[in-house]
């Protein structure tokens, strides 16, 4: 599995690619590897929503399971990706690039200091793989 240096990473599968004061925000290749196939992602916020740290951003749904992924950091909406309506397969396919879900500029970069990097959060995985 691909977990790319340089991004930052929650305990619940989320990552983070920040630039400047923005982030740009997805689901790791662990997640959607432990998924399977999506088949559905509605995204639950709209362009111009102020969000919360463990707000929802969306809930995924694929042929195993269900899931919400929450926002790692606080922020202002700046973009959605609406390819993932029409299609929700690249988030298998693609999990760092066309499988983003949202674009945010930060409230508060220090949030960022409560994410993994890419080793710990392959070091994290391990671990509860057991």
């Amino acid at each position: 599995m691909k977990t790319p240096e340089g991004l930052k990473y929650a305990k619940t599968d989320e990552w983070v690619k920040v630039e400047g004061e923005e982030a740009t925000i997805g689901i790791s290749d662990y997640a959607q590897d432990q998924l399977s196939d999506v088949v559905y992602v509605e995204l639950m916020v709209d362009e111009g929503d102020s969000v919360s740290k463990g707000d929802a951003v969306a809930t995924i749904e694929s042929v195993k399971a269900a899931a919400d992924v929450n926002f790692p950091v606080s922020g202002t909406i700046i973009a959605i990706n609406e390819d993932l309506a029409e299609t929700p397969e690249v988030i298998n396919s693609d999990p760092y690039e066309a499988g983003w879900m949202v674009k945010i500029k930060l409230d508060d970069p220090s949030e960022l200091d409560d994410l993994m990097t890419a080793g710990a959060y392959e070091s994290y995985n391990v671990e509860r793989e057991g």
